[in-house]
């Protein structure tokens, strides 16, 4: 049976929630605002929670997008573009976007971007050159990865 949402939630009990749902993860302005307005909390109350937050170094946006961007290139093996897409939709300042772009090494980009090209080339089963290539820079730049250095990595790996 699932429990209502109580009617009221003070303004402590409320950073309190916060700052647990925080400290299990780093989370951005964004997730944190909606998570207040669904637990009834607005305006200036909202806004005292926020900076709470901030000032005890719950929320820090610049921590935030350096994980995130960190975690999904490891992880997911996201290019950056799709990485950048997702932080801009976060609301992610630019400052703090760069500073998250820095995380991801040139070396260790490239050498992901490889290894997932020929792990695809592997698997497909496309007898048809052009078409081969074609799914491949799909595969690719859907992941996030640039369109110049998708093909760069293509041409020398996929051979007629």
């Amino acid at each position: 049976m699932k429990k209502d949402k109580p009617k009221y939630i003070s303004e402590d009990e409320a950073l309190k929630k916060l700052q647990r749902y925080c400290a299990y993860q780093d989370r951005c302005h964004q997730e944190v605002r909606s998570k207040l307005l669904d637990l009834g909390i607005y305006g200036d109350a909202l806004e005292r929670v926020i900076v709470e937050l901030i000032q005890e170094n719950f929320l820090n946006e610049e921590r935030f997008a350096k994980s995130y961007a960190g975690g999904k290139f490891r992880i997911k093996k996201w290019g950056r573009t799709r990485i950048l897409r997702e932080l801009k939709m976060r609301k992610i300042s630019a400052y703090c976007i760069k500073k998250a772009m820095q995380e991801i090494e040139d070396d260790a980009y490239q050498k992901t971007l490889y290894q997932l090209l020929e792990k695809k080339n592997e698997f497909l089963r496309e007898p048809n050159y052009y078409k081969r290539k074609k799914k491949l820079a799909t595969y690719l730049i859907y992941k996030g990865y640039e369109s110049h250095l998708v093909w760069a990595a293509i041409n020398e790996v996929v051979e007629k």
